[in-house]
């Protein structure tokens, strides 16, 4: 079936078949809301920016809410004071969220819930493949280095036995339409196979946190990097599992280095600077296709994002996957 609003196709038997948990909100409301969550593994850089500034002007420029989630699943990647000091520069930035700030950290009893509830459907499984051996099996067969092979499928890998929690996917395609990038559709038993849904360290994973969230928030749209477009479709397959409804989603495009790399922390991004946040905001709003006026140029933060909700366009960036950091010595192609 295909919801006129959002153009997104799944089977029916993605529909009703595990309920989100005893903390499961109300329907969407027609309202948007939005959301920037990022992972407080380090300070926010201009790639995190960008995605931040892009999801709040759509949000404004709608009349919505725009919400802010700290992904802060991952304890030993992250920093001490990284969250804090996220929220510090949002606000310099003149980047203010409605409602309260959503710790991922305090919401792991409804995480557990639903795996145990994935388990005892038999819609989830326990995997105690490890990384490597995943590779070779790949690697025997000719695969793709990065699908699942479903070793542990058939098996009853024991609870006490040290495992991560696979969701069982079909060969039924996940189509949907990106309001950036258009039709997209992907075969997750082809594209990735069955994917993780709680870590071997016990931890809940990406895919699965980020679709309870959304739906515990009530999320009607999703505005983030081009990154992520290939997680959505195994976030749409997860939502149709729990009965939650679809948000909307545009992925934006990803500034990137001069080898062609997404910006990020691992590729040499700074931090955001302090001293100067509007000379950044005037950067930001120039990569992503709108440029602020000669009067602005000594404006406050505040008063920029006022012109840009004005101005927001995103159709001025369909299409695009990447954008080229202008600080870059080399440019790549495309």
């Amino acid at each position: 079936m295909q919801s006129a609003s959002t153009g997104i196709e799944t089977s029916a038997k993605h529909r009703t078949s595990v309920s989100a948990g005893p903390d499961r909100p109300a329907e969407l409301s027609p309202v948007y809301r939005g959301r920037f969550a990022p992972s407080p593994t380090g300070p926010l850089h201009a790639g995190s920016l960008l995605a931040a500034v892009g999801s709040f002007l759509d949000a404004r420029v709608n009349g919505g809410e725009w919400l802010v989630r700290m992904e802060d699943l991952d304890p030993p990647r992250e920093q001490p004071g990284a969250a804090a000091d996220i929220l510090r520069t949002l606000e310099l930035y003149g980047l203010t969220w409605d409602g309260p700030v959503l710790y991922q950290s305090a919401r792991t009893n409804a995480y557990e819930q639903i795996v145990g509830d994935l388990l005892s459907k038999g819609l989830a499984f326990r995997c105690r493949c490890s990384r490597s051996e995943i590779s070779a099996a790949n690697e025997a067969a000719g695969r793709s280095s990065g699908n699942y092979p479903g070793t542990c499928r058939r098996l009853v890998v024991p609870a006490s036995e040290e495992h991560a929690v696979r969701l069982r996917v079909s060969d039924t395609p996940v189509a949907f339409t990106d309001h950036a990038q258009g039709p997209q559709a992907s075969v997750l038993s082809d594209s990735a196979g069955d994917f993780v849904i709680r870590r071997r360290d016990g931890l809940a994973a990406y895919q699965l946190a980020v679709v309870v969230d959304d739906g515990f928030q009530g999320i009607t749209d999703v505005v983030r990097g081009t990154d992520l477009l290939d997680s959505t479709p195994r976030q749409l397959y997860l939502q149709g599992l729990l009965d939650l409804p679809h948000p909307r989603y545009r992925h934006l495009p990803v500034i990137v280095t001069a080898a062609g790399d997404k910006l990020s922390k691992q590729t040499g991004a700074t931090a955001l600077p302090r001293d100067n946040p509007s000379a950044m905001l005037h950067k930001i709003l120039g990569l992503l296709r709108h440029p602020p006026p000669r009067d602005l140029a000594s404006a406050s933060p505040e008063d920029l994002l006022r012109w840009a909700v004005t101005q927001w366009d995103p159709g001025r960036l369909s299409g695009m996957q990447h954008i080229a950091d202008p600080e870059a010595s080399e440019l790549p192609s495309g």
